[in-house]
């Protein structure tokens, strides 16, 4: 039983392509008859099949070596493309991630899209996302990583665009599809340069190779840069952030994955090209610089927001920043620490506002208010999430926080105190929403809003039991550090940030010192972090002002020039053709007698190239 299991985990992103097949099969004229509910119900079944895999596949290879599997795929004039896929407690570990949390988004689905029609279209794009991320990390190359990538990018603009009756939707989609190529481009850049200096792109490899490698430190930076550009799109990293923005036009559902596992496909990548990137100490500097701003600007900026899912989406960069810290500083182990805590508290946070907004019909913090009382469960379930996310003692984010910490102490302190201001800010942010949402009095949109049925309410709960419950799950793995080993200073200055922010945020937002809503005393500032340090209008004066101008510079080219060359060729033609059917008198002698005269100039003309001397002999006749 064990070694069928194990032998057959490579079925696990499977499951999820016959579910996807199966909804894509529910025709509008099936629908008609049975209603759209059963393309989800498949989806939702198959998934449950994936989850119990992962599991039982997880149980059996625990603190075993990894098995190693290959697919012939391609070989063509000595081309041999192979699928090499990894099966480790660590990949099956994220495959029982992505098919929980993508079965408590299917769950969560039904109650949220009731009376939606568009079930099939929907859980075919949830089931593309299963099989997408768990063949990620199942996947053991370089190469096919960046295909699967682009799978999810494709998933990524279908589910942004799922309400495509609305143009907000359609350009969100638009926005992020073309940021997210972006960072592609230098990807696939990074890929084909990485394949002549290494010779392989499996990742196993990579990294024996990374070990003796010699390559000169331009090359290695230039090379290192660009797939880092990858990564930095799919975790929206500054300046590439802004496609999770628009990404929250799509529906809660697709949401609750998006911000917890789908922005972790590119830290996941990260992680496994670490060996590749520490030959190049400048682009480690550049990983953590790019993590650092991120997430002291994401925080900053999920402060000033008042739309729900926007403040919780700036905060998942923040997080994916700390991701990219972890990774440039060579903590591996923190880096997976915090993609596992921050996906799990957060998916718990989403559930809990889509709770909110599916009741109340509006997303904007500022219309809701006084909910504790009506919606005391859902306002559980965020308290945990928050306190997941945050390093509050004894849950995951502290735990995750407290390893990065501890690693950075004695080599890079400035980073430990970037990574408590972070703590406290994110803090204070999360009260705020809470505070905005179940503090106060009751406004006309929370009047009336009880708790909703179990398809919504089952899987929130579910989210934030498993939330508290993470340190007991890694305690009983034996992956929880063990507290002797850990700076106790930094864990009380993590604890005390995390307290700080709290209670800064519940003072304000609680109480009644601070009128609301609160300004700072710098209209300039507030306005820097509400409309995000003005990165849109930066893009469209630089990137999308640039293309336009090119653009408008092609296309009078092309008008004028190459047109223009083509028309003036048409119109000689036309002239020449007026000119002569002047001359054209229909007697075929004449025809005749002028093709003649031609044939003999030409004739004449071909004899003098051939006869250089012919001019100097006829002068010479003359003159005799």
């Amino acid at each position: 039983m064990a070694q069928l299991v194990t032998l057959t985990a490579w079925l696990i992103p499977c499951y999820a392509l016959v579910g996807m097949v199966l909804s894509a099969l529910w025709f509008p004229s099936i629908t008609r008859r049975t209603g759209p509910r059963p393309a989800g119900y498949f989806n939702l079944i198959v998934t449950l099949i994936a989850f119990v895999h992962s599991v039982l596949a997880f149980y059996y290879l625990w603190n075993l070596p990894a098995q190693y599997e290959f697919i012939s795929w391609l070989q063509v004039a000595g081309l041999n493309l192979t699928i090499p896929l990894e099966i480790s407690s660590l990949s099956l570990g994220a495959c029982i991630l992505v098919t929980g949390l993508n079965l408590l988004a299917q769950l969560y689905a039904i109650g949220y899209l009731e009376m939606d029609w568009g079930w099939a279209r929907f859980y075919v794009l949830l089931a593309m996302f299963e099989a997408g991320m768990c063949s990620l990390v199942l996947c053991n190359s370089l190469f096919f990583s960046y295909i699967i990538l682009e799978i999810l990018t494709l998933g990524t603009y279908l589910l942004i665009g799922f309400w495509f009756n609305q143009s907000l939707v359609v350009t969100g989609a638009r926005d992020a599809f073309l940021t997210k190529r972006v960072g592609d481009l230098f990807l696939l850049m990074g890929v084909l340069a990485l394949y002549p200096l290494a010779g392989t792109w499996d990742f196993r490899e990579l990294a024996q190779w990374a070990e003796t490698a010699e390559v000169n430190p331009t090359v290695a930076a230039l090379v290192s840069l660009a797939l880092i550009a990858g990564p930095m799109g799919k975790c929206a990293q500054f300046p590439l952030h802004l496609w999770l923005d628009e990404a929250m036009e799509g529906p809660i559902p697709s949401t609750i994955l998006r911000n917890s596992v789908v922005v972790a496909t590119g830290a996941w990548v990260l992680v496994k090209l670490e060996p590749v990137l520490e030959l190049s100490p400048w682009a480690m500097t550049m990983t953590i610089a790019i993590g650092a701003i991120t997430a002291i600007g994401g925080v900053l900026i999920a402060i000033a927001q008042i739309d729900i899912k926007r403040t919780l989406s700036y905060l998942v960069s923040a997080y994916m920043g700390l991701v990219f810290i972890a990774v440039g500083s060579q903590q591996i182990e923190a880096a997976l620490l915090i993609v596992l805590a921050h996906a799990v508290a957060m998916a718990t946070l989403v559930a809990s506002c889509g709770s909110i907004i599916l009741n109340c019909i509006t997303q904007d913090l500022t219309q809701l208010g006084g909910l504790w009382k009506r919606r005391p469960v859902t306002g559980l379930s965020f308290i945990a999430g928050m306190l997941g996310l945050i390093a509050m003692p004894p849950l995951g984010g502290f735990w995750a926080m407290l390893k990065l910490a501890d690693g950075l102490w004695n080599t890079q302190p400035l980073l430990v105190g970037l990574l408590v201001l972070i703590n406290t800010l994110t803090a204070f942010s999360l009260v705020r929403v809470f505070g905005l949402i179940f503090g106060n009095k009751p406004t006309q949109m929370t009047e009336r809003s009880p708790e909703l049925l179990w398809a919504v309410t089952l899987p929130m709960t579910a989210l934030a039991g498993f939330t508290l419950h993470i340190p007991m799950i890694l305690q009983s793995l034996s992956l929880l550090p063990e507290w002797a080993t850990l700076n106790q200073d930094v864990a009380l200055l993590l604890t005390w940030s995390s307290i700080f922010g709290l209670s800064i945020g519940s003072i304000i937002y609680f109480g009644r010192i601070i009128p609301k809503p609160i300004r700072l005393p710098w209209k300039g500032l507030q306005d820097l972090f509400a409309y995000d340090f003005y990165t849109p209008n930066l893009y469209r004066s630089s990137v999308v002002g640039g293309v336009d101008i090119f653009s408008r510079l092609v296309d009078w080219g092309d008008r004028y020039i190459v047109d223009g060359l083509v028309n003036l060729v048409g119109l000689a033609s036309i002239f020449g053709g007026e000119v002569l059917k002047y001359g054209n008198s229909g007697k075929t002698q004449t025809y005749a007698l002028t093709i003649a005269i031609c044939i003999s100039a030409i004739a004449l003309l071909v004899i003098l190239s051939f006869v250089p001397d012919l001019k100097q002999i006829v002068q010479t006749l003359i003159s005799q």
